[in-house]
């Protein structure tokens, strides 16, 4: 089952990003390394609710 997701910068605050996961296969929060344009470099990122 895919669901919608939001990933925010964990250093800006700022939601940069619309993914989706399968709730099945990944049950915790997702945690990406992705490019923060406000930061100008790649931070991680993490699903919020």
């Amino acid at each position: 089952m895919q669901v919608n997701i939001q990933l925010q910068c964990t250093e800006c605050k700022r939601k940069n990003y619309a993914t989706s996961k399968n709730k099945k296969n990944t049950t915790g929060r997702l945690e990406l390394k992705k490019y923060c344009p406000w930061d100008r470099k790649h931070t991680v990122h993490r699903e919020t609710k």
